[in-house]
């Protein structure tokens, strides 16, 4: 944490993620050496555990929260977040995740989808464990993630705007389990209905901040798990990509074009990602996100005081910063 927490808070969070960590590897064993392996080869791979992290923090609006509670909350939405990336690794045929081989790479598709499939009951069967209302919102939220990654394989529709079609599917695939686990840190407190719906929104917004700023640091940043200018090379569809289609300068023709070229060539891929960090997206994309970053912090305006909600407002300047 950026900002200076007192150390009895920093304390208490360390060691609510450790709990989550532990139990993380627990959950994602199984009746055979070999799913236990292929099931935690994400999760022993590290990552960020942004999911796990805003759980906990969001549990501290409301009434003192059991460990064993709060850990499973926390897990269900790591759970699933892992699940899907087993299938985004298979989708997107990628080769790496979290700088070492994907699951796909290392054991084929079909391993790769059926080890999803498992890690996503493990958390169904976690979520249960929390009562009703717990199951049917991430029911509800795996819908929409589920509905966000379809639209992005389809692309957008005829005389759709590709950017709103794009800024669509990110909500759905990144802001919407983010802002559950805000939620569903603020649920397992019984935190207020006002509570609840502050904490929600802000999750929706840096959930969405969370992404533009991953995708934008595919173009602008070396030190990643992932190879500088995959999206590129993959042809996704990213803020800075859009904004350049979108511009009407006639300078940008060019680098519009190559683009739409055979980007398989690492020393042809450079170039194109040379000259667009020298673009005039990269510093629209990045006012974009720090708006809406911005936006996120708004929320928090109704929440009391205190290290909890000083933590969110910093992430809200960490998320961002990371594109930078």
């Amino acid at each position: 944490m950026s900002y200076s927490a007192s150390s009895e808070f920093t304390d208490l969070v360390s060691a609510k993620l450790a709990l989550v960590e532990d139990e993380l590897g627990r959950q994602a064993g199984a009746e055979t050496p070999f799913v236990t392996e292929a099931a935690n080869h994400i999760i022993s791979a590290g990552g960020k555990r942004f999911r796990p992290l805003l759980v906990v923090l969001c549990s501290q609006f409301g009434d003192e929260v059991r460990d064993a509670d709060l850990v499973r909350a926390a897990v269900v939405m790591e759970l699933t977040h892992v699940a899907s990336l087993y299938h985004d690794d298979v989708m997107d045929e990628a080769s790496k995740r979290r700088g070492a081989p994907s699951a796909n790479l290392r054991w084929g598709n079909s391993v790769a989808i059926m080890v999803g499939d498992y890690l996503f009951s493990k958390a169904s069967l976690a979520v249960a464990e929390l009562g009703v209302d717990f199951v049917k919102l991430q029911a509800q939220t795996f819908s929409r993630l589920v509905q966000g990654q379809i639209a992005e394989t389809r692309g957008p529709s005829e005389g759709e705007d590709p950017l709103a079609h794009y800024l669509k599917v990110v909500a759905d695939k990144t802001g919407s389990l983010i802002a559950a686990s805000a939620v569903f840190g603020a649920m397992v407190s019984h935190a207020s209905v006002e509570t609840v719906t502050a904490l929600e929104q802000f999750g929706e917004d840096i959930g969405e901040v969370f992404q533009l700023a991953d995708d934008l640091i595919d173009i602008t940043s070396t030190v990643t798990g992932k190879t500088p200018g995959t999206d590129l090379r993959e042809n996704v569809p990213t803020l800075p990509t859009l904004l350049l289609r979108a511009s009407d300068d006639p300078a940008d023709a060019e680098l519009k074009g190559m683009l739409d070229a055979d980007l398989s060539d690492d020393a042809v891929l450079a170039d194109v990602l040379e000259q667009l960090r020298a673009n005039h997206v990269i510093e629209e994309a990045r006012v974009e996100i720090q708006r809406r970053a911005d936006r996120a912090r708004t929320h928090l305006a109704p929440l009391p005081d205190g290290d909890a909600k000083q933590a969110l407002a910093a992430l809200c300047d960490e998320v961002v910063s990371r594109s930078s």
